[in-house]
């Protein structure tokens, strides 16, 4: 399939009416040229070029005449306008689009059957948004009603002028999501089209790693009916099709889909969903014949997580990590959540003083760089104590027998 990708478009601006001033954005255009081979295979060529993406509003002509140029008609459908939030990047990718065999008209004023269609998409590079916006090109000619339209695509000159219409807009504020467990989310999607839409359909796959894709939801203006929960019917009318999904549990990772069929054109946003929980971290000693500490981590994920073992002293120096840990099996609880211990076993130096102070370092995911630290006193201070503390409360005695009988002697 032919396709066209814009690359790197970099805009620093404070709000939605500062970036409706921008007038075009220089891009980078992949262009991909179709055809059949002499056995019948379609094979394809990429070829990478300048172009620049203008708005109506700088005027019919291109700004910069020595690139192509995709001039963009004013709409109610600007993608422009959907643009909220600080941006400072924005990355720009424009796709030729398919209909196949289909020679289905687009029913707003100027629309034909052999319409060329380009989707244009704005993500930012933070992750804020995703704003795609399908474009409608008419050609000077017809294409064939015999093959599929990606056979018949014109081809673009070096300083090419292209006048596209945007009749529809279809984005998320939420293109990837963090979110731990036992928690409700909503995960955004939007859509607008420039005209009333009499056959309208939204629904919503959840793709989870290495299964089948599952339908969540499905709803048809035309029948009127609606399958699966999650979604406001009632937005959808206003161009709302925000899924919310309920509590949530290790099953409810993976990628969203939110698709909008408008015929012809059916257009989708993914939105990731991860679980993150963060673990539960603890720290103790064990008496045994050779004591040990152990350092805990519990209900964590996803599976991966990090623990070291410390060894402080008294004289101030920097703690000691300790080599000589070792760590039990990963536990998988009934929530998908994991734990694990990690411990080391305590065979005193000579130059231990039998007091020392050990500690763990916990690293995880879900702690976005930071650690969780824990600190406990070593056995043998523990041990000290209490095979000294009796001596010690005897010879306080002995002292006030002594002080009070030679106070009565005297």
């Amino acid at each position: 399939m032919k396709t066209f990708t814009v690359l790197l478009c970099l805009i620093p601006y404070a709000g939605v009416l500062g970036f409706l001033q921008v007038q075009w954005l220089r891009c980078r255009l992949k262009d991909e040229y179709v055809w059949t081979n002499d056995e019948g295979h379609i094979e394809t060529n990429n070829s990478y070029r300048d172009a620049v993406l203008q708005f109506e509003n700088s005027g019919n002509s291109a700004l910069l005449s020595e690139s192509i140029t995709f001039l963009v008609a004013a709409s109610k459908v600007d993608m422009r306008k959907f643009v909220e939030g600080p941006v400072d990047q924005l990355q720009c990718d424009i796709h030729r689009y398919s209909k196949g065999m289909s020679r289905v008209r687009w029913p707003s004023l100027g629309g034909t059957g052999h319409d060329i269609w380009f989707t244009c998409t704005l993500r930012h590079t933070a992750g804020l948004f995703n704003i795609t916006s399908f474009l409608r090109v008419t050609p000077a000619t017809t294409m064939s009603a015999h093959q599929p339209d990606f056979l018949s695509w014109l081809t673009i000159g070096v300083k090419e002028q292209i006048s596209a219409s945007a009749v529809m807009v279809l984005m998320t504020r939420s293109p990837s999501v963090r979110v731990g467990l036992q928690e409700e989310r909503t995960l955004h999607c939007q859509f607008a089209v420039d005209h009333k839409v009499p056959h309208l359909t939204v629904e919503w796959h959840l793709q989870r790693h290495g299964a089948r894709r599952t339908k969540l939801f499905s709803y048809s203006s035309s029948s009127g009916q609606t399958e699966g929960s999650g979604v406001a019917v009632k937005g959808i009318a206003g161009g709302d099709a925000s899924l919310t999904v309920p509590i949530t549990k290790v099953s409810s990772e993976g990628t969203y889909v939110c698709s909008v069929r408008v015929p012809p054109l059916n257009g989708s946003v993914d939105i990731a969903l991860h679980i993150i929980e963060p673990p539960n971290v603890s720290l103790t000693t064990k008496e045994e014949q050779i004591p040990r500490v152990v350092c805990e981590a519990n209900g964590f994920y996803p599976l991966d997580v990090d623990i070291d073992l410390f060894k402080e002293t008294s004289s101030g120096q920097r703690p000691e990590k300790l080599g000589n840990v070792l760590h039990s099996s990963h536990i998988q609880h009934h929530d998908g959540t994991h734990s694990v211990a990690a411990f080391v076993r305590l065979r005193p130096s000579p130059q231990d003083s039998g007091c020392e102070t050990y500690s763990c370092r916990v690293s995880h995911v879900s702690l976005q760089g930071l650690y969780i630290h824990k600190s406990i006193i070593g056995p043998g201070c523990w041990t000290w104590i209490h095979l000294t503390l009796p001596g010690l409360v005897c010879l306080i005695f002995v002292i006030i027998f002594i002080a009070v009988t030679r106070q009565r002697f005297f």
